[in-house]
Formats: structure tokens, sequence, C-alpha cells
């Protein structure tokens, strides 16, 4: 616990380090877009200030020549003209003095023959335009002077014209904008603010100085490059402000503004609070994972000491587990030998019931072959070469029908694998037919099959499709045996999204129809003839499974197209169509 309490008041103090650094440096770059800010107001408030003084300036240049402002005694109509000059531009006063600076004429409360001195007055004798500020009439109120000379025809100066501008008209519409602007002249003294508050007082090294001549009540300080004033300057000026200034040579005066610095602060301080919430989220983490690991750690150390106590059982177990599998693979192996012998001796048992009608196949053939022959070699002996090579053609034509018989068989008894492959549906039911003929034709059944004018290709195996087949017309036969009425069996091709092939008959139907697939399920009496062990559906369900088709039989209704009383089944085989390698691409 002491080590984790000592890991966490280093992590603590990292974090309060590092935010420090981040509100430092976060106030200085604060400071210097303030900075930037404030510098742009500053421009805007000295610019107004002089394009607000500007005016009177020009006017003072603009009405001095004058004519009646005459040099020898001015009369009423010079003091009508500067008195509707003074109203016009709300100037504080207008006045033209001589040399001496005798008042010859004036807009409002200056006497004629009262003399006028100022700094102002003496630079507009020399022939230039002077300008300063000062405290005007009794009231002491803040003015501004423009003193504009008057020239007369011998190019000397006569005269000058100056014009009284009162500043605290100039600041009505200042107090309250942001951000506070005061303007000091060259002795230190503000004497233009939009501050009331602020007006004479005195401006030193160290801030401001009340006009009383007592203590500065501000502290500076340098942060970032940048001067901030602190200090109690009145209700609506910043305590904590950045201080900026800019010279106005124009005017004689000096732009000074306190910027706000409460939104840098504000900024410096969620920059830096939200670094010691991210480290403090990663701190948490961490001391959770570490503390998760810890317990993973001692968890594991259980759970290892757990496995060691029960590997014996567990060995003992694998064995156990592994003798099962093996025991388990070679039943699987006994399994799939047993089902392929269960399919050829299916095929054995088909060729079983088949034999009869087979031998007699093959006989008739043969002993026509016999009497063709014979009367081939009599046809010789007469001379009649002709008629012998018709024996002989018809001789050809019944060893080939022979052979043909035998090739179907030996292919259909044939063990072994077939791959899926194209396989022409019409083709394999005419071989199925073709074996199954005898038989047919030896109970009596009539068979209803008509080979389609095209190949229908499927995909699938011929053995094992030829097997599938042949079982179902067996199955039909079988069926049919013992029953009254007419026997007949009815094969049927559907093409669609899958290539259906039906195998019908007029037998007495299917009893149990969900189980007619199921292995050595039966309907036939066992009496030691050549009846089935119900195997023949069940290892065509497995065949047409193999080939990713189905197999279903179903019962027919009574009094349909086929005929038989009992109506029938159908055992409908559907198939996929095979699909060329060329169609695909």
């Amino acid at each position: 616990m002491i080590r984790r309490g000592t890991w966490v008041l280093g992590f603590l103090s990292v974090v309060a380090g590092v935010a420090a650094l981040v509100y430092a440096y976060g106030y200085a770059q604060a400071l210097g877009q303030v900075a930037r800010r404030g510098e742009a107001d500053l421009a805007l408030a000295a610019d107004r200030l002089t394009g607000q003084l500007r005016r009177y300036q020009e006017m003072a240049v603009l009405l001095a020549p004058h004519p009646d402002l005459d040099d020898a005694a001015p009369g009423p109509r010079a003091n009508a003209l500067l008195l509707s000059a003074s109203d016009k531009t709300a100037a504080l006063n207008l006045f033209y003095v001589d040399r001496a600076g005798r008042i010859l004429a004036r807009a409002n409360d200056s006497q004629p023959g009262q003399v006028a001195t100022g700094a102002w007055i003496a630079r507009a004798m020399q022939g230039a335009l002077g300008a300063g500020h000062g405290l005007y009439g009794a009231g002491a109120r803040r003015a501004y002077y423009y003193a504009a000379p008057r020239f007369g025809v011998d190019g000397k100066v006569t005269g000058a014209l100056v014009v009284v501008v009162d500043l605290a008209r100039l600041e009505e519409d200042w107090p309250g904008t942001r951000p506070a602007v005061f303007f000091t002249d060259a002795g230190g003294t503000v004497f233009v603010a939009n501050r009331p508050e602020l007006l004479f007082w005195r401006r030193t090294d160290t801030g401001l100085r009340p006009p009383g001549g007592g203590p500065s009540v501000v502290t500076v300080e340098q942060h970032g490059g940048q001067e901030i004033w602190r200090g109690d300057l009145g209700a609506y000026v910043p305590p904590e402000a950045l201080h900026l200034t800019r010279d106005l040579p124009i005017v004689g005066m000096r732009a000074e503004a306190l910027i706000e610095t409460a939104t840098a602060r504000r900024l410096a301080g969620l920059q830096a609070a939200v670094i010691a919430a991210v480290m403090l989220l990663f701190g948490a983490l961490l001391f959770l994972a570490t503390e998760r690991r810890r317990a993973l750690a001692s968890a594991n150390r259980q759970l290892e000491a757990r496995v060691a106590a029960r590997t014996v059982e567990l060995t003992s177990t694998n064995k156990a587990l592994r003798r099962e599998v093996q025991e388990r693979q070679e039943t699987e192996a006994a399994l799939k030998r047993a089902q392929a012998e269960l399919v050829q001796a299916g095929k054995l048992s088909a060729l079983g019931q088949m034999s009869a009608g087979i031998s007699h196949e093959l006989n008739q053939p043969l002993m026509a072959i016999g009497q063709f022959a014979e009367n081939g070699a009599a046809f010789l002996d007469r001379g009649k070469p002709d008629a012998a090579r018709e024996n002989l053609s018809r001789i050809g034509a019944l060893a080939t029908r022979a052979a043909r018989i035998i090739r179907n068989l030996r292919a259909f008894a044939r063990n072994e694998a077939e791959p899926v492959a194209k396989v022409d549906l019409g083709h394999v039911i005419a071989q199925a037919v073709e074996m199954s003929e005898a038989r047919l034709a030896h109970e009596g059944i009539t068979l209803d099959w008509s080979p389609p004018p095209r190949p229908i290709h499927v995909t699938g195996g011929e053995v094992r499709l030829t097997q599938v087949f042949v079982n179902l017309i067996a199955n039909a036969a079988d069926a049919m045996v013992g029953t009254q009425g007419e026997k007949r069996i009815r094969i049927t091709l559907e093409q669609g999204a899958r290539i259906r092939a039906t195998v019908s008959d007029t037998g007495p139907g299917i009893d149990d129809p969900e189980r007619i697939f199921e292995p050595f399920y039966s309907t036939k009496e066992v009496s030691g003839g050549d009846e089935g062990m119900g195997l023949g559906l069940s290892i065509s369900y497995g065949l047409v499974q193999s080939f990713g088709g189905d197999i279903r039989g179903t019962n027919r209704a009574p009094g349909n197209d086929l005929g038989g009383a009992a109506g029938g089944a159908d055992f409908t085989v559907e198939l996929d169509p095979w699909q060329d390698v060329e169609e695909d691409t």
C-alpha cells in the first residue's frame, strides 16, 4: 500500500507540473492573440479620435482665407460667419486674431480686443498650422486647438483663425466601449479617455498615479513579452489587463489601451484542465490495468496450482478420449464399407430378380443366331448368296443386341467409385428400361416411356443413377404383383429449375410414406423367395442425396389418368441440371 501511495503521489505531482507548464504556455499564446486583437481595437480608437479632429483641422484651413475675415476691421459679417461654422460643426468656439494676438472676430464668448496666446498661435504666425490642447474658458473645459494662418496679398501672415474643439463632446459616444482607451499628452496626463474616471491621472513608469499626486495604484508585470497591469482603476476598468500603447504624433498624444486578460486565463485554464483530465484518465486506466494484471497474475497462480493438481486426472481422461476417437473412426470406416457392400448387394439383388428375364433375353438371340447360321449355310449350298448375306446381317444385329445386354449388366454390377459428372438422364432411364423389359413383359406390365427428343443433362453418376431407376421400376413391379386390373408403369420427365423424373404405377400405393426410405422397411412378406430386405429404396435415397438431389414418394388419388383401382404411387427424383463451364463464364 505504501508503494502504491508513493506512485500515486508521484503521478499527481507530474500531472500538476505538466498542467502548470501547459497553463503558462497557453496563457502566453492567448495573450498574444489578445494583444493582436487589442492592437486592432486601439488602432480603431486612435483613428476615430484623429478622424474627428481632422474635420476641425480642415475647417480651420479652409475658412482662414475667407474674404469676410477682413484684416483691417472685420465686421458683423465675420462674426456671423464664425458663428455659423461653430453651429454647423459643434465647435466650442472660433475666433480670428491679428499678428499681435488681438481677437478681431469671434463666434461665441470671446470679446473683441482680448489677446489670445498659445504655442499653436505662435506657430500659425510663422505661417504653419498650429495645434495643441489645454483647458478653455472659465469652466476649464478640455479643448483641442487648431490655428490656421491667413496670408495677405504680399504673402505675409496677417492673422490666424483659431478653432476650439470640445473634447468632452467628442467623447460622448465613447464611454462603455471596449476596451478601455485613454490618450496621454507629452507630460503623461490623461487628457482624453473613454473611461471618465481616468481623466487627469498621470502616467508613470509604474502605471498610473491619481490626480492628487498619491502613489501609483498599479503593479506592472511582464509575461510572455507582454505588459500586464494589475490594480483598481475603476468599476469599468479590468483589474488585470494587458497594456498596449500607440504613438499619435499627428495630434501630439499617445494612445493607450487596457485589454482584459480574463479570457486568456480562462482559455489557458481550460487547456491545463483538459491536459490534467486526460493524464488523470490515462493514469486511472493504467492503474486499473495494473491492478487487473496483478489480480490476473494471482488468479493465474491459483489456476496453475489447480491445473497441476488435476493433471493426472486430465491425462487419464485424455487417453480415454483418444481411445474413444480411434474406436469411432474405426466404426465410421466399417460403416462406410458396410454401406458400399449394401449398395453392391442391392445391385446383385436386382440382378437376381432380373435373372430369369435376362436369361430369356440372351437365349432368344442366341437361338435365333443358330437358326440363321444353319439357314445361311443352306442358302450357300443352294447357290443363293443374297439370302445367305441377309441371314448373316441378321446374325450380326442379334449379336450386337446380346453384347449390349451383357455390357449393361456388367456396368450395372461393377463395384467401383464413380465421380459426379455430366449425365444424359434420358439415356440412363433407357438403360434401366432395357434391363427391366424382360421382367415387365413376364409380369404383364405395360410401360409408358417416351425418350426425350434431345439429351437432358444432369449432375450425377451414370451407373448409380441407372441403379436408382432400376430399383424404382422393380419396386413398382413388386407393388403390382398379385393385383387385379390393368398393370401399368409410366415414366415422365419435366424440365425446370431442377430436372424431375417420375415413376408412377397402378399398385396399391404406399402404406407409410414417411418411412418408405428407411433401411429394412418393407411391406413384402418374407417367405424365403426372392423378396427384398427393404434396402432398395433406402439405397436409392442415399445415391440421389449424394448427387445433391432429392427423392420422395407419394400416393396417387383413385381414378387418375393412369388408371388403377387404388390409385397407385409416384416416386419423383429431382436432380440439378448440368452447368457447363462455358455457360458459367
